[in-house]
C-alpha cells in the first residue's frame, strides 16, 4: 500500500509547520520575556522545511547536523545515529538484528558515519549565524520522522546547550513513535501523524534530493534577511 501525498513539496510543508509553531509560540503570553528562538535544521532535508518557519519566526537558521549509523551487512538498516559533535545514539533492537564475525565493524560503521557528518558541518558551517542558545527556545525541523534516531541524537546535543526548551518538529511522523519522541525534547510539533508509515517521501509529491549547494543557499539567504 501506497502513502497518500499529504503535501506537494518541502517548502509548502514547511509553511504549515511554520504556522503551527507560530501559533503555539504567540499562545505562550503568560511569559514576562519570551525566550528568544532559534531554528535548527537537520540537514539538508530538513532545510527548506526549516526556511518557512525561520522565516515566519524572523530568527536565525543554522543547523544540527546528523547521520544514521548503518549496518555493514545492510547499509538501509540504521542501527544508530550520530551528530558531527559525537552525540551518538544506538537503536539496541536492531543492533543485535544481525551478527558479523568481526568484532569491530560496529566502531567502524560509527567512524563512518562520523566523518560523513563532520564532513557537511564544514561544508554549511561558513553559511550558519552565531548563536547564544543559553535560555533560548530551539526549534528542531526535519522534513519527515521515520525511526526518529537522527532527530533524537540531534535532539540531545541541543539540550547540552542550555536552551530553555528544545521543541522537536516535522510535517510526519509516525503515530506509534509520538510517545518515544517526547522523551526527547519538551514539546512534539508534527501535522500529521499517519498510522501506516512506509517511508517520508511517499507522504510528498515531490521528494527531489537536496543538494549541499542548495542547503548552504537556504541558510545564506535566512540570514542574510535577518541581518538586514
Amino acid at each position: 500500500m501506497i502513502n497518500i501525498p499529504l503535501f506537494v513539496n518541502r517548502t509548502q510543508a514547511g509553511e504549515q509547520l511554520a504556522q503551527a509553531i507560530y501559533a503555539i509560540l504567540t499562545q505562550q503570553t503568560n511569559q514576562v520575556a519570551k525566550p528568544v528562538t532559534i531554528v535548527y535544521a537537520l540537514p539538508r532535508g530538513g532545510l527548506p522545511v526549516a526556511a518557512p518557519v525561520a522565516r515566519l519566526l524572523n530568527c536565525p537558521l543554522t543547523v544540527e547536523v546528523a547521520k544514521k549509523i548503518s549496518h555493514p551487512e545492510n547499509p538501509e538498516l540504521a542501527i544508530g545515529a550520530v551528530t558531527a559533535s559525537g552525540n551518538v545514539l544506538w537503536d539496541q533492537q536492531k543492533l543485535s538484528f544481525r551478527r558479523t564475525p568481526d568484532c569491530g565493524w560496529q566502531e567502524a560503521s560509527l567512524d563512518a558515519a562520523i566523518s560523513q557528518a563532520k564532513s557537511l558541518q564544514a561544508q554549511l558551517s561558513p553559511a550558519c549565524p552565531q548563536v547564544n542558545t543559553e535560555g533560548a527556545t530551539l526549534i528542531l525541523v526535519d522534513d519527515g520522522v521515520a525511526t526518529g534516531m537522527t532527530m533524537a541524537v540531534a535532539a540531545t546535543s541541543l539540550v547540552a546547550l542550555s536552551p530553555a526548551e528544545v521543541w522537536l518538529c516535522t510535517p510526519v511522523a509516525p503515530l506509534q513513535l509520538l510517545p518515544w519522541l517526547h522523551q526527547w525534547g519538551d514539546r512534539v510539533v508534527v501535522l500529521s501523524t499517519p498510522k501506516r508509515f512506509f517511508s517520508v517521501s511517499n507522504f510528498y509529491l515531490e521528494f527531489p534530493q537536496i543538494e549541499t549547494e542548495q542547503a548552504f543557499e537556504y541558510l545564506l539567504q535566512q540570514n542574510e534577511e535577518i541581518m538586514n
